[in-house]
Formats: C-alpha cells, structure tokens, sequence
C-alpha cells in the first residue's frame, strides 16, 4: 500500500511512464519499475528517519504537484536569461525539466567533450550504452524517496563527458529554469571525468515566483587523478521547493570539489555525498542564507575507503526572522582508510532571536591512523567587533551589516569565475541589508 506522501503520484504514475525518456531502453525501464516500486512502499522522508529529523516535508501530504510540461514560456527572453546565464561558459538550459535548444550556448565545444540532453543520449544506441552503469551507478534508489522518486519520473536532463587528458577552457552550466505553478520537476544529470581531465560545471537553479517543486539528481564519476569542480546557485523562487542531490564516485587521485549556494525556496534540501579511493582529495564548501520562513538543510557525507584521502568541509549559515538552517555532515573512514585526513567546519551567524540553526557534525571512525576533527558554532555577531566599528566612526547598523557580509563573503571569495562570482554576491546583497556596502569596493 502506498504512503499517504506518495499515493498521488503512485496512481498517476501509468499515466505518464510511456511518456517519460528512454523507453526503448530495457535496463533503464527496469530500473524506473524498481523505483517506482521503492517509492510506492517508502514514499518521501518522514522525520522519524535519522537523515531527515529536522526536516519536515509534511507539505507534500497536503499539495500535489502535476508533472511539468513541456512548453514554451514567453517570459523566458534574452533579457531575463542574462540576470543568470554566464556569459563566458558554455550552457545548456532546461526549462521546466526538459532541454531548451533555442536557450542554450554549446557552439564550439572542444573536439570529444560531450554536453547535452539526457532524454536525447539515451535515444542513441552508443550513448545509451555509456549510461547504463552511470545512472544510478552513484546512488542507490533506496538512499531517499527523493531519490527513488527522481529515478521514476525525471523527464530529462544532462550528459556531460570529458574525454581523458583534456582539460577544458571555460566552464559549463547546466541553468535550471521553472515556469508552471504547482508543478514538479525531475531531471537526472550524468558527469563523466576520464583520468587525466579537468573541468569547471556550475548548475544554476532559478524560476519565476510561483509554487512548485523541483527534484534534481546528479551523478558525478571522477576518473583517476582527474579534477572536476562543481558550483551549485540555488536561488529559486520563495514558494518552491527543492531537493538536489549530489553524488560522487572518485577513483584514485581524483580530486572533486563543491560550491554549494543555498539561497532561494522556502524549503530546501540539498545532499552531497562522495566516495574516496586511493589518495583521493574532496572539498565540500556551502553557504546558506535564511530570511522569513525559508528552510534550508544541508547533508553532506564523505566516505574515505581507501588510504591516504584527503577532505575539507567549510559550511556557513547565515539566518534571520524566523529562518531555519541545518547541517548534518557525516565522515565515514573504513578499516582499511588508513592515513585519511578528514576535516569538517560548520559555523552559522543567527540575526534574529527566532532564527534557528541545527547542526550534527559526526565522525565514524574505524581506522586507527587518521587524523580527523570537526567544530561548530551558533551565535550571534561579535558586540566587541560592532564597538571597534562604532569607534571608527562607523554607525551601529553599518557596523552589523559590514560584519554580515564579512561572514558571508569569505564563502563567495572561493569562487574565481568572474561572471558566476558577480552573480553570487549580487544574490547575497539582495538578501541581506546593504547600507554601508559599495558593491563597487568588492
């Protein structure tokens, strides 16, 4: 019997599943029968389960969202493109879930780097071949109901693959845009790294202001000693919710790093999990900023299994009225994982006495070679700081605003891409108060 979260979608499922991408294809619809299966018994979290027990998705008893169409938005025009498409990156858009050609920017792709949509890779034959093994190679079905429900429904999305020793000039966005009101969006990315590569991807997720919910799952392999960076800007509108996940294989010497910017919906769920091999390195950066209602959490789960890895871990939060944030990051070194070095930091700044941050750093550990630690912090601005401020002449709420974007800013300094940086912080200056703030001395 299906759960009462998921019932709806379990009954409508038939109606769209000869609709969905990449029905010639008998492994994939062998796997979107597993996992419609795995989301009628479990439907989405519940917060008895450990992972979720902050978050709440509750809404999802009460709304249900029709799968999105494809369609064309008048709304979308060039103008409205360029308060979030890069101007020096390559990009593929989606719109509503399904690739938009007449949106997207992949001329002059260097010889054998593929970009493009996930539904039209698995209509080819040599394409549909390389994915079989990556989707779902990085996640199980079984890791969330988010998951299990992607892997039924998603639409369409990315594939991206960067041939071995190649290094690639300038980065790739993947733009997530939504349109429909209470609509849901699944889409299913596939990163491929061969050894000896390098490339900068950055997924932009933004929307008009309507309700809705969007499901996004990406998949990253890592090749030996390849280098891939990922920058997730999640700055949807305030009545959507999102759930992203993020899942990584690296193979020996790999290095991955992510920039993950939480900043729009009013509820947000973004996971970030990746597994180490041999001599592997992993950075997992964050930064959050809650006003109002908005509630933000943040899993992230590293998994050294071999010896010699190397992962940092730098989340920041900054919330105000009656925001929510959280962060439960877990570090896992195996038996054999010897000589790992692990460390994790998760610090939030909280602006209003009913803000509220919950944070759950956790370390299993079972190795006895490794170096490990982790810290947090909750609190409130620096009185000392906002008096030296005050003493140079600075006034009360300057001083306050200066030391806001002070904490905040020092996540968005990561980010050497002019174009996405300038994006970025313009998004942080819309959030929080500026006065005091030249944008032009940044």
């Amino acid at each position: 019997m299906a759960k009462a979260n998921s019932s709806a979608y379990v009954e409508r499922y038939a109606d769209v599943a000869s609709s969905l991408c990449g029905q010639t294809v008998p492994w994939l619809q062998q796997q979107r029968a597993d996992a419609i299966l795995q989301f009628t018994e479990y439907g989405f979290p519940a917060i008895r389960d450990e992972d979720w027990r902050y978050t709440n998705v509750s809404v999802l008893d009460k709304q249900h969202f029709a799968m999105a169409q494809k369609s064309v938005s008048a709304v979308i025009t060039a103008d409205w493109l360029k308060a979030y498409q890069l101007v020096d990156a390559w990009s593929l858009v989606l719109v509503d879930g399904y690739f938009s050609a007449e949106h997207s920017v992949l001329a002059d792709l260097p010889e054998g780097v593929t970009v493009m949509s996930l539904a039209k890779a698995l209509q080819d034959a040599q394409y549909a071949t390389v994915l079989e093994g990556k989707i779902n190679g990085a996640v199980s079905q079984d890791e969330n109901g988010f998951v299990a429900f992607n892997g039924a429904y998603f639409v369409d999305g990315v594939l991206i693959h960067v041939p071995a020793k190649l290094q690639v000039s300038k980065p790739i966005q993947v733009l997530h845009i939504a349109t429909q009101e209470l609509t849901a969006i699944n889409t299913r990315s596939v990163i491929v790294a061969d050894e000896l590569s390098e490339v900068q991807l950055i997924e932009t997720f933004a929307g008009l202001e309507c309700a809705y919910l969007s499901v996004a799952v990406t998949e990253v392999f890592v090749g030996q000693n390849a280098n891939v960076t990922l920058h997730k800007v999640q700055v949807e509108s305030e009545k959507a919710i999102h759930f992203g996940g993020t899942y990584v294989k690296q193979a020996r010497d790999a290095r991955f790093r992510h920039d993950n910017f939480a900043l729009g919906g009013v509820l947000v769920r973004s996971d970030v999990h990746t597994d180490l091999d041999y001599a592997s390195e992993c950075e997992l950066n964050g930064l959050y900023l809650g006003v109002k209602r908005q509630h933000i959490d943040n899993h992230t789960r590293i998994n050294h299994l071999k010896p010699h890895g190397i992962s940092r871990q730098l989340y920041k939060g900054v919330l105000d009225d009656r925001a929510r944030g959280v962060f439960q990051g877990r570090v896992v070194v195996a038996e054999d994982a010897q000589k790992t070095d692990s460390q994790m930091n998760n610090r939030n700044l909280l602006l209003s006495s009913d803000a509220e941050a919950d944070t759950k750093p956790q370390l299993e550990i079972y190795a006895d070679d490794v170096k490990c630690a982790h810290g947090v912090t909750v609190g409130q601005l620096d009185e000392k700081s906002i008096f030296y401020l005050q003493s140079r002449c600075v006034d009360e709420e300057t001083a306050r605003n200066m030391l806001t974007f002070a904490f905040a800013n020092e996540m968005v300094d990561k980010v050497k891409i002019k174009s996405l940086h300038d994006l970025i912080l313009g998004q942080v200056l819309t959030r929080f108060p500026q006065e005091g703030i030249n944008k032009e001395w940044l």
